[in-house]
């Protein structure tokens, strides 16, 4: 066990483990986590091609309590694959076996260990390493995701999330303030009960006060207080930084992807709304890097960074004929989105997203409407187009493929950029997603 540099936030683990959960729930619901998804993990770090096989292997590292490794070990659960649950709680480790006795599931190795003894423990190269939550609670970050790395397969993808330092600003002037109010009070309890007094009477001109939408951990336990202002070791990041960290001096690639709002956060147009400002112009002629770190601070809102990151990059490619496009993450379909971008009759509209907050003016080409309702999950692109070219008014001078790629990229970068159109290669199947 690391506890060299672990042991206040194993005390807190143990004492709160975190997310507080009741086994007994896995009977009425199942918790998803963002980056677990098995389609999203296919499509951004595999190529669209990956196979949830036998040998597929999924490293969760600093589990807690289960989130993702129930999550996991459920879509895995008919393949064959294993999922392994690394953490150095025992009380939260108790917590996730128990949710899995619960769901049934028998494909989960339980190892209690720091993630920095990776390189020691012997449990070989994984697939896929989910490590959500937890450097960012290392006294030296890098050397966890040297650790990760170590245990990483050389085509292998990693799903992370660390804390983003521009949407916690008001969290660490907080943490500041409670440090000040609990100085040498050794007891948590008494902590955690200094920390609601103080907060029930924080006023308005506060900053945690003033985005407290943005946060909700203090208001739903104990735990969630404690691992949100009063945690012993916790830092954070711009994208900037991550960019320095990850790509620069780690040589990894990394492809951002908000909660529920994929990397459409990071997109300066796609944060603008429909009327955007004419320096947009400016800023969207910039390297891409640029306009992730200029979004980021333009909307002041991203608390966490949450991404793929793999050796080499590692996206579906949007262009190629043999790829399936299929919705993800809401119940719409094909021809549900054929109606709207239709209703414009080929004049530029705005598109209004309820859950990403995305509000942007697009251009649709005569074609989308048409190609957005075959997009079943089922036909690739080469069949769609054909279907497109066999319509009655284009028979004459049909569009190629490459002339119907080109139409429908708009279309298709916005609807991807909230990860609500993904792609994956023809030949491998994907599991079907557990209720």
């Amino acid at each position: 066990m690391a506890d060299r540099d672990l042991p206040d936030v194993r005390a807190l683990y143990e004492a709160l483990p975190y997310p507080p959960r009741d086994p007994d729930d896995e009977r009425k619901r199942l918790v998803t986590t963002w980056v677990d998804d098995l389609p999203m993990i296919s499509h951004y770090g595999f190529g669209g091609r990956a196979r949830f096989d036998a040998g597929f292997r999924a490293l969760v590292a600093g589990g807690g309590t289960g989130e993702a490794t129930i999550y996991l070990a459920g879509q895995l659960r008919a393949t064959g694959a294993e999922v392994v649950h690394l953490d150095f709680s025992a009380a939260s480790t108790a917590i996730a076996r128990r949710r899995a006795q619960v769901r049934g599931l028998t494909n989960i190795r339980w190892v209690e260990a720091s993630l920095l003894d990776l390189p020691t423990l012997g449990l070989g190269a994984f697939d896929y390493i989910n490590c959500v939550g937890v450097l960012h609670h290392l006294a030296d970050p890098d050397a966890g995701l040297e650790a990760l790395l170590s245990a990483l397969a050389p085509d292998g993808a990693m799903g992370l999330m660390l804390y983003g330092s521009v949407g916690r600003a008001g969290v660490y002037q907080m943490q500041s303030l409670l440090a000040l109010v609990n100085a040498d009070e050794p007891d948590p309890k008494a902590r955690i009960e200094h920390a609601k007094q103080v907060l029930s009477g924080v006023p308005a001109s506060n900053w945690f006060k003033r985005g407290e939408d943005l946060y909700t951990d203090h208001r739903t336990s104990d735990a969630g207080l404690a691992d949100l202002l009063l945690h012993p070791q916790d830092r954070a990041w711009t994208v900037g930084e991550l960019y320095d960290w990850l790509v620069d001096r780690r040589g990894l690639s990394i492809a951002l992807t908000d909660v529920q709002r994929g990397r459409s956060a990071y997109v300066p147009r796609l944060i603008a709304g429909p009327q955007p400002p004419r320096v947009l112009a400016r800023i969207a002629a910039m390297p891409e890097r640029r306009q992730h770190e200029i979004a980021e601070l333009w909307s002041g809102r991203i608390q966490t960074h949450s991404f793929f990151a793999t050796r080499a990059p590692a996206a579906a490619p949007y262009g190629d004929a043999a790829f399936v496009p299929f919705f993800f993450h809401e119940p719409v379909t094909g021809p549900d989105l054929a109606k709207v971008f239709a209703r414009s009759r080929g004049q530029p509209f705005v598109l209004d997203h309820q859950w990403s907050g995305v509000s942007v003016r697009v251009t649709p080409g005569p074609h989308v409407p048409a190609i957005l309702e075959r997009i079943d999950g089922k036909r690739a692109f080469r069949e769609i187009f054909a279907q497109v070219r066999a319509l009655p008014p284009f028979r004459a001078a049909a569009p190629d493929d490459a002339a119907l790629f080109a139409e429908f990229r708009e279309a298709y970068e916005v609807l991807n950029a909230i990860d609500r159109l993904l792609l994956r290669h023809e030949d491998p199947p994907l599991p079907a997603r557990p209720a």
